[in-house]
């Protein structure tokens, strides 16, 4: 085979390139730290690369999602407990107010703490964040959730956002609610079930009130029909001197017959009956529909009960009650999602440590595949400057070649 002049130059000069291209792509590696600087370098290690970097990308949102989320629960944890301390003082009033020997100005000094409680709620549940959204207003963020409305004929008390909750993504699998609307917090608080008097037939009424609450609930749940309003009807009947029947007219089934005495008190189903009749006589009464109340709205009635000179006895009483079953409820769903505030931090803190694992391994698995070996790679670039050293150094030698020279 024949080489000719135009080979050896080509064939020196392209080992000198060849050299100083790899001496050129380990010194690059020596230098930025990575194995692979380029898909070419390793085409299959490459793509596992963007994989997992990709899923660091993820994990460090997740991260940020996570501390965003700790960080507004906590707020709303302590908003609550707040107002859990505040009720709590309204609930010890309302049961002070029931001490029948304070006199109109006791009432009114507790009427007063009773109105800076109820404005201290208020406060609350507009509660905003560092943005300046509201935390339970729903979707509506951005619209405070309670307005008052102190000119109002019903409700003094609007709820204006919605019942939506945001999800906030802490893993590729695990969502957790990230706020409460007031809505189902504060709006929809349970008001304390009753009845009323429908009408009567040759009976007096001296007194017919819910004394025996826990009673009264029972057999109202148990009773209670939201389809068939006339099923919620009952009759009281004066059926000897002695007796009286309680039936429901809706059904026709007689619920009760207990031992009776006109003008001396009996009990049913926690009502407190003192009523005046002969055999005969009658007396109609209904199961109130349930009601739902704002909280803030419970303490403003319990203010104008507590306020109000003129009221009776009897309306005294029951406003009374109305309140202390209103704050109870109250207080009983704020203690629900304080609890699941809870168990959502639980969940937020294990899954953070799990997301802190899961980027440890990613990391060591991508250097695995990505960083250098500095020990090979320094040899490798000690061989290959060898290498381009020799190339350069015989190249002049080879160069000088020629049949010229020896003619």
């Amino acid at each position: 085979m024949r080489i000719t002049t135009n080979q050896l130059y080509d064939q020196n000069i392209r080992a000198i390139m060849d050299n100083q291209a790899g001496l050129a792509d380990t010194q690059l590696a020596l230098s930025s730290g990575k194995r692979i600087n380029k898909p070419s370098d390793d085409p299959v290690g490459a793509a596992k690369v963007i994989r997992m970097t990709e899923e660091l990308d993820s994990l460090t949102q997740f991260q940020r999602n996570n501390d965003l989320v700790t960080g507004s629960l906590a707020q709303q944890e302590s908003i609550l407990r707040n107002m859990t301390d505040t009720m709590n003082r309204a609930r010890v009033l309302a049961l002070q107010a029931g001490d029948g020997l304070l006199s109109d100005a006791d009432r009114k000094a507790l009427a007063s703490e009773i109105a800076q409680i109820k404005d201290e709620v208020f406060d609350l549940m507009n509660s905003q964040n560092a943005d300046g959204d509201y935390y339970f207003a729903g979707y509506q963020s951005e619209t405070q959730p309670f307005v008052f409305n102190p000119g109002s004929t019903g409700n003094a008390y609007t709820f204006q956002g919605d019942s939506g909750t945001n999800e906030v993504q802490l893993s590729s699998s695990v969502t957790i609610r990230s706020s409460a609307s007031g809505q189902s917090v504060f709006e929809d608080v349970a008001a304390r079930r009753n009845f009323s008097i429908t009408g009567t037939s040759g009976m007096t009424v001296d007194y017919a009130l819910v004394e025996g609450q826990g009673d009264f609930d029972k057999f109202y749940r148990n009773n209670y029909d939201p389809i068939n309003a006339a099923n919620n009807n009952y009759q009281v009947s004066v059926i000897s001197p002695t007796q009286v029947q309680i039936a429901n007219t809706g059904t026709g089934n007689v619920v009760a017959t207990q031992g009776y005495s006109s003008g001396e008190p009996f009990t049913f189903a926690g009502i407190d009956f003192t009523l005046t009749g002969t055999t005969g006589s009658t007396l109609n009464f209904q199961l109130d529909a349930p009601e739902k109340k704002n909280i803030a709205q419970t303490l403003h009635e319990l203010e104008g009960i507590l306020d109000n000179e003129n009221v009776s006895d009897e309306d005294f009483r029951e406003g009374l009650s109305d309140a202390l079953v209103g704050i109870d409820n109250a207080l009983e769903k704020i203690g629900f999602e304080v609890s699941s505030i809870g168990a959502r931090l639980n969940v937020a803190e294990s899954v953070y440590e799990t997301n802190l694992d899961l980027e440890v391994a990613t990391k060591d698995a991508r250097s695995a595949i990505q960083d250098v070996d500095y020990a090979e790679a320094s040899a490798e670039f000690a061989k290959q400057e060898a290498a381009l050293t020799a190339a350069l150094s015989t190249f002049p030698k080879i160069s000088n070649l020629s049949l010229f020279n020896y003619l």
